[in-house]
């Protein structure tokens, strides 16, 4: 009987350690919180749904696959960060610096993103669907357009 349990346990094991690498550092997520300083902190797939982080550092934070549903995003600074995958519908992303970070594959569905800068960011496969956009530089098409940097 023993035998099996272990048995059992060394097959389990490995597919447990494999889910938790993948998530976000939980003393990162409760320094973001606490202080709105994380800068370079992994955060991805953490959930961070409607979470207030207006004026946040999150300068080159690793945010992939996050969960940023209803986040009040004002002000916050996301130079170089990776967002790839991560979910920002309804968020509230006004005055944000996006500059340099990975913005591919983001759901900004029914997000409200006022003059944010995301001048160098990649930005492929975007979900803009009834987000609001004003004076930044995500739109439908247009390659050869010029994304203004923020001085």
């Amino acid at each position: 009987m023993k035998s099996k349990i272990l048995a059992a346990l060394t097959l389990v094991t490995p597919l447990l350690l494999a889910t938790s690498v993948n998530a976000a550092n939980p003393q990162h997520v409760k320094k973001l919180i606490s202080t709105g300083e994380c800068s370079g902190c992994d955060l991805s797939k953490a959930n961070l749904s409607g979470a207030h982080l207006i004026g946040a550092d999150l300068r080159n934070a690793n945010l992939k696959g996050a969960n940023l549903t209803n986040a009040n995003l004002e002000g916050a600074d996301l130079t170089g960060a990776n967002l790839a995958g991560a979910n920002l519908t309804s968020a509230f992303a006004t005055n944000v610096d996006f500059k340099k970070a990975n913005l591919n594959g983001v759901n900004f569905s029914r997000a409200t993103i006022y003059d944010s800068n995301v001048y160098g960011a990649s930005m492929n496969d975007l979900n803009i669907t009834n987000a609001e956009i004003f004076n930044t530089g995500i739109g439908v098409g247009g390659e050869d357009g010029e994304i203004p940097d923020w001085k």
